[in-house]
């Protein structure tokens, strides 16, 4: 098993390389000034050249990728262009609400996906299995950006039970696990939940639906083993497959959450991305975008490992 993670661990280290590359480029091939955000709208040639230099956008791509590595890797990713902050400083503060929102929300959605699932799958074709299929198909269609704004206008404007913005009375920064600020957390956390909680029913629902048509269950249930321990066998054969989706669709929720923090002003790495873009901020932008990436990259190597603790198959293939 050690082995099998140090040859997964040697693997992520060229993929990483690549992620920080790509990253690099996607925000230098976009059209726009980056020194728009320091400029004043009157300022000289000479002006915007001396920042150029100061800046070192005036030097090749590949030297200013070697440079930007070197800062990146001992967690130096430059500041802000417009203020000079740290920009590591505020990448890690939206980065740490929105991981509290994933998790948040894959608590919801994962529970909900494989208790949906799984009881599908055991009574297929039954009213229980179009029953949770259809709201599998409802939490895949629905946008969540829609859901969001429908939650707040009933639950926030409408019956006035739950906080429509925000991460709590006294922001982000004064965040604690009680009623006060775990009410900003809810709305969020269920708008987030839907679509995973959907693809994960659906994936579940058919997992466990071919399991039960295999040729080994009607053996275990011939050796006279009780429903409940048959069901055992079908949930650890179905487990490695259900983990990678999963922790492909907590990715989504640690990257593509920026419309939901959008509309419910969460201050998480959605939020600050969506800043980074319209500012043209690029330490910022690249900050931000290579630790979500690196985030997403450090979790599929969890799943890897974890898949191959639960099936010893996968370490032989």
């Amino acid at each position: 098993m050690l082995v099998y993670a140090l040859r997964r661990f040697v693997y992520v280290v060229p993929i990483v390389i690549s992620v920080a590359l790509v990253c690099f480029l996607l925000v230098h091939i976009t059209p726009g000034d980056p020194l728009v955000a320091v400029l004043p709208a009157d300022a000289s040639q000479e002006l915007a050249a001396q920042l150029r230099t100061a800046y070192g956008f005036d030097r090749p791509l590949p030297v200013q990728f070697g440079l930007w590595m070197w800062r990146a890797v001992p967690g130096g990713l430059g500041a802000f262009l417009a203020t000079g902050r740290p920009v590591l400083t505020e990448v890690l503060r939206a980065v740490s609400n929105t991981v509290t929102l994933a998790i948040a929300a894959a608590l919801i959605g994962f529970t909900l996906g494989l208790l949906f699932g799984l009881i599908a799958g055991y009574f297929r074709d039954t009213w229980v299995d179009k029953v949770a299929t259809s709201v599998a198909i409802a939490g895949v269609s629905v946008p969540h950006y829609w859901l969001g704004m429908v939650l707040v206008i009933i639950f926030s404007v409408q019956l006035n039970w739950l906080p429509a913005v925000g991460a709590g009375p006294g922001g982000s920064g004064a965040w604690g696990w009680d009623w006060e600020h775990m009410k900003y957390l809810i709305l969020p956390a269920i708008t987030t939940s839907v679509i995973p909680m959907g693809i994960v029913t659906r994936t579940v629902r058919a997992l466990t639906g071919d399991i039960l048509s295999q040729d080994f269950v009607e053996a275990l249930r011939a050796k006279g083993l009780r429903e409940l321990d048959v069901f055992k066998h079908v949930i650890k054969n179905a487990a490695p497959t259900a983990l990678a989706v999963m922790g492909l669709q907590l990715g989504y929720m640690l990257g593509g959450s920026i419309l939901i923090e959008t509309v419910f002003s969460w201050p998480g790495s959605g939020l600050l991305l969506n800043s980074a873009i319209f500012q043209r901020d690029l330490p910022l932008l690249q900050g931000t975008i290579l630790v979500l990436a690196l985030f997403f990259v450090a979790l599929n190597l969890l799943v890897d490992i974890a898949q191959a603790a639960i099936d010893p198959r996968i370490k032989r293939g």
